[in-house]
C-alpha cells in the first residue's frame, strides 16, 4: 500500500527532529565512549588512528566500559539515582493524582484556571525555583525559624543537604508532569460509567477503584515515566539541595566531563543511562497505544 505524500510530509518533521537532535548527538557520544582520554583538544583519542604507512586503523577501546562496570562508584551512583527518582516519582504520584482528580471533577469553567495554577511555576526560571528552596530549608531558613518560634524544636532541623531535600526538590520541579497526563486521562472518562456503577450498588469508593482508577492507568504510567526519566539524570537539584555527599549519576557525569575531563568515561556512563531508560520509554509507548485502543 502506497503512503500518500501528504502523510509523509506530516510525519517527516518529528522524525527529522529526533534524528538531528537525539540520534546524531547520541551517535557522537557513543563514538566518544569507545575512545581513550588524552591531554589534547578534544580530550580523547580519535576513533581512527593513522598508521606510519599512512593507512587508517580502527582504534576503538572498551576500557571505559570495563572501568565503568568494575568501579563500584558508578554502580552506587546509578542505584542511588534510581532509588531517589523512584521515591520522588511515588511522592509525586501521591500528590499529583488527587490534584488531577480534583481538577478533572471541578466545574468546567474552573478547569483552565486550576491548570494555570499547576503550570504557573514554569513561568519562573528552574534554577531560581531550586535556589528558593535553599532559603526555605537552610538552618536559619523559613521553616526552621518558624518551628523554633512556635516552640516545636529548640534547634534547626537538618532539612538541607540530604536525600529529603533532593526528593522534595525533584517532586516540586516535576509535579506538573505528573498532573497533566493523569488529568488528561481523567477528563476524557465518561462520567456515565460512574453513574452506572452507582445504579448497580457500588459505593463512590468502590466505583473509584473499579472504574476510575483502571481507566486512568495509562495517564498514571505516562506521568510516572515523565517524572522518573528526567529525575534519574537530574543534576541541578542534587547539586544545590543535596550538597557534596549527594551521589547521583547526573553529578558524576558533570564531574567526569568538566572536573576530570574524562569525556570517554562520561560518555560511556551517559550511554548506559540512555540504554537503561529505553525500557521505560517503550513501556510508555505501549501504555499510550493501549490507551488509544490499538493492538500492543
Amino acid at each position: 500500500m502506497r503512503v500518500p505524500a501528504a502523510k509523509w510530509l506530516a510525519i517527516a518533521p518529528p522524525y527529522l527532529w529526533l534524528l538531528l537532535f537525539f540520534g546524531l548527538p547520541f551517535l557522537i557520544v557513543l563514538k566518544i565512549s569507545f575512545a581513550e582520554p588524552a591531554m589534547s583538544v578534544p580530550p580523547y583519542t580519535p576513533l581512527f588512528a593513522r598508521q606510519p604507512d599512512g593507512s587508517l586503523a580502527f582504534a576503538a577501546s572498551a576500557n571505559t566500559y570495563a572501568t565503568l562496570f568494575g568501579d563500584g562508584l558508578y554502580a552506587r551512583a546509578f542505584l542511588n539515582s534510581a532509588r531517589i527518582a523512584a521515591l520522588a516519582t511515588l511522592v509525586a504520584l501521591l500528590i499529583g493524582y488527587p490534584m488531577a482528580y480534583g481538577i478533572a471533577r471541578a466545574r468546567e469553567s474552573w478547569r483552565p484556571g486550576l491548570m494555570l495554577l499547576v503550570m504557573l511555576p514554569f513561568w519562573t526560571s528552574f534554577l531560581i525555583r531550586v535556589y528558593a528552596w535553599i532559603g526555605i530549608l537552610k538552618p536559619n531558613g523559613l521553616i526552621n525559624n518558624a518551628l523554633i518560634a512556635l516552640g516545636y524544636t529548640g534547634e534547626p532541623l537538618p532539612l538541607l543537604h540530604n536525600d529529603f531535600a533532593v526528593v522534595l526538590g525533584i517532586v516540586y520541579s516535576y509535579l506538573p508532569f505528573m498532573v497533566l497526563p493523569i488529568y488528561a486521562a481523567l477528563a476524557r472518562q465518561d462520567i456515565r460509567l460512574l453513574e452506572a456503577a452507582a445504579d448497580l450498588g457500588a459505593t463512590p469508593w468502590v466505583a473509584f477503584w473499579r472504574v476510575t482508577a483502571p481507566l486512568s492507568l495509562a495517564g498514571v504510567a505516562a506521568g510516572c515515566l515523565l517524572v522518573f526519566i528526567p529525575a534519574v539524570g537530574e543534576f541541578v537539584v542534587p547539586d544545590l539541595l543535596g550538597g557534596a555527599d549527594a551521589l547521583m549519576i547526573g553529578k558524576v557525569l558533570w564531574a567526569e566531563f568538566f572536573a576530570n575531563r574524562d569525556w570517554p568515561m562520561a560518555s560511556a556512563a551517559a550511554v548506559l543511562l540512555v540504554a537503561a531508560l529505553v525500557a521505560p520509554m517503550m513501556a510508555l509507548q505501549r501504555a499510550e497505544r493501549e490507551d488509544l485502543g490499538e493492538a500492543p
